[in-house]
Parts: structure tokens; C-alpha cells; sequence
């Protein structure tokens, strides 16, 4: 008989922090594909496959983590989610607050957003709140917003956000049938690197998988601070999902980081431009720039001759190249040769 794919929270029941009676507020979410990559593994000398999170319903990796964190606010009986977000936060939180009936706030940094990822908060009916100032800054005022006032924060330092981020890693030993030897994503606020070393130590200790695999985080280098070591006042980059200078879940990420034996390094954003480009040319899979971000740190790896030959590698994708299409078209030559209603014509034009 067919399965119909229920969401992360009814698929992984027995691993999440809900029940059956509980009132699951879920659109979906997770089943994402994991896509081979052939001509990227050919160059860097491995098996490549990129999970793609853009398949998500609202377009990104946070509905993972939106369905349980809505879920337990719903439980808790609150009524109100507040949000500080680059984006891809606030698209979910909305979209979720909407479908369990719920009030949503959102703080974002004022013009340091998507357009794509700004319309998808509005019509999903969400308070928008634009600070005059960074992430960091938004996300100081909700904590404080949810500390002294009715409002449940749904940002990833609450840790039901990580308990739903932590499926993606459940799914990809899923469909590899073990754990891979790397798995590689992009690193913001922390929260999804933290998750995914959660649901593959999970899973190794249950024995579902033989091995957990080195984790390779991959910041912008205008927004490094796992890089540098300290937060970064004023963080800059093209990829806006991970314009964050001061990441929630620092101790997290770097336990991650550490215990895997991994690394987390950064990558220019003209690296992250051109692995972007290079996963819609090449794997047909079109991303927001901040998801390129680990494609672009294995390129580099596999210059320096650190990518281990043979090696099973995957990659988180995190969002949909839809949210930001301004950036990816930037620089390009968008003007269609236009001809008269003619075979002749066309085939003149394409050059047969």
C-alpha cells in the first residue's frame, strides 16, 4: 500500500517530543530530495549529493523546526510567536502561525531582507516590524519581547525549533542507508549545524547508522564568527539567510564542530555566487546564495586536496533560489532575442 508522507513529526514520532494525541500543526514539511551531483563529485574526487530543503513548503529548511516549535506552542495554549529573521524565519513562522491560527511578529532588519522572502511573511498575514539594525539586534529585542510579555519566540534558540531541524539528518541515513563520511551546511544563527549532529548522533547510538560523519560548516567571510573566533559587529555578505554576526547557538555548533572532528570555514561570496550558479547549470538545482555556501567550501577543500577520495559527502542546500532572485540574476544579460512568428526565424536564431 502507498505511503503518504504525513510530516517530520508524525514520520519520526517515536524520536520527537510529541505524542499521539497531541494537535500536530504540520503543512508537510521534510521527504526533501537528496539529489546526486555528478559533475561536482567528478571534480572534487567523491560522491556528492545535495539535500534539498528548498522543497519545503514555504521554501527552506526553518519548516522542519517551525512544525514543532508551532506544535508545542499550540500545546503550551499561547496564542502569539515572535521571530527576529534575515527571511526564511519569518516565511515560516508565518506560514505556520497561520495554519494553527495563531498571531505572528516578526523582527526584521530594515532593507537587509529578500523580497521574495518579505512577500511571503506579509501575505501569510504576520506583524511586520522593520529594526533599524542587524539580526543580532532583532533578535536581542524579541528574547527580551518573550521574557516580560505573552509571546512564545520561535527563533532556533528554542529547542523544539532544533528537535524538528535534526529529521534532515534522520533522512539522509534514510535514503544513503548509513550515515555519510561528511556532511556539509551553511552556518548562520548555528541552529540547523547543532540539529543535524543531534539527529546523526541519534541515530548512530539507536544503530540505524554504523558511523556519524565529520560536519563542515561554511560561513560568508563577511560573516564569520566561528571563523574569527568572536561575534562580528557589523556582518556584510550576499547571502542574506546568513548575515549574522552573533549566532544563538554558538556553544552548540562549536560542540558539533569539535566532536565530529570537523571544521567550519568560510568562503568569499563571489565563491558562493559561483556555486550557485554552478548548482543551476550543472545539477539543476537553483538555490538562495546562503545555501551555496557549503558547495563553495567543498570546492575549496577539494583545491587544497583535503577531500578524501572516494568519500560519501553531503551537502544541506537550505532554501529555495526563488526567495532572492534579484541577486542570482545580478550582473546577468536578461534581455530575450525576440523574432517574427517563423520556423526559419527560430532556427536561424538558435544557430541550426
Amino acid at each position: 500500500m502507498a505511503h503518504v508522507w504525513g510530516g517530520i513529526i508524525r514520520e519520526y514520532l517515536d524520536r520527537m517530543p510529541f505524542d499521539e494525541g497531541d494537535r500536530i500543526v504540520s503543512l508537510g514539511e521534510g521527504g526533501t530530495p537528496l539529489v546526486h551531483a555528478p559533475s561536482i563529485s567528478s571534480e572534487v574526487g567523491a560522491e556528492v549529493f545535495v539535500k534539498v530543503e528548498g522543497m519545503n513548503p514555504t521554501g527552506s529548511f526553518k519548516d522542519r523546526g517551525m512544525t514543532s516549535a508551532i506544535t508545542q506552542v499550540v500545546k503550551d495554549g499561547d496564542h502569539t510567536v515572535v521571530c527576529a529573521s534575515t527571511g526564511n524565519t519569518s516565511a515560516s513562522a508565518a506560514a505556520y502561525a497561520a495554519h494553527a491560527g495563531l498571531r505572528c511578529v516578526v523582527m526584521i532588519p530594515q532593507g537587509k531582507i529578500a523580497a521574495g522572502k518579505m512577500a511571503q511573511a506579509i501575505v501569510h498575514g504576520a506583524d511586520l516590524v522593520q529594526v533599524d539594525g542587524n539580526f543580532d539586534e532583532c533578535l536581542d529585542i524579541v528574547r527580551e519581547l518573550s521574557e516580560n510579555y505573552p509571546i512564545a519566540l520561535v527563533n532556533s534558540v528554542n529547542p523544539y525549533r532544533l528537535q524538528g531541524q535534526k529529521t534532515g539528518a534522520f533522512e539522509i541515513v534514510d535514503q544513503l542507508g548509513d550515515a555519510p563520511d561528511i556532511h556539509m551546511l551553511p552556518v548562520g544563527n548555528a541552529g540547523n549545524i547543532s540539529a543535524y549532529w543531534m539527529g546523526f548522533t541519534e541515530y548512530a547510538e539507536a544503530g540505524i547508522a554504523s558511523r556519524t560523519p565529520r560536519i563542515w560548516g561554511v560561513q560568508a567571510a563577511g560573516a564569520a564568527p566561528f571563523v574569527a573566533g568572536h561575534p562580528i559587529k557589523d556582518p556584510e555578505t550576499v547571502a542574506t539567510a546568513i548575515r549574522i554576526g552573533k549566532p544563538a547557538s554558538w556553544d552548540l555548533a562549536i560542540n558539533a564542530r569539535d566532536e565530529s572532528g570537523g571544521w567550519i570555514r568560510a568562503v568569499s561570496d563571489e565563491q558562493i555566487l559561483h556555486a550557485q550558479a554552478r548548482l543551476a547549470a550543472d545539477v539543476g538545482v537553483f538555490v538562495e546564495p546562503a545555501s551555496a555556501a557549503p558547495i563553495a567550501g567543498l570546492l575549496a577543500a577539494a583545491a587544497l586536496g583535503e577531500v578524501p577520495r572516494g568519500a560519501t559527502i553531503t551537502c544541506t542546500v537550505t532554501g529555495n533560489g526563488l526567495k532572492d532572485t534579484a541577486t542570482a540574476l545580478g550582473g546577468r544579460e536578461v534581455e530575450p532575442t525576440v523574432i517574427p512568428v517563423d520556423v526559419e526565424a527560430a532556427a536561424a536564431a538558435l544557430g541550426l
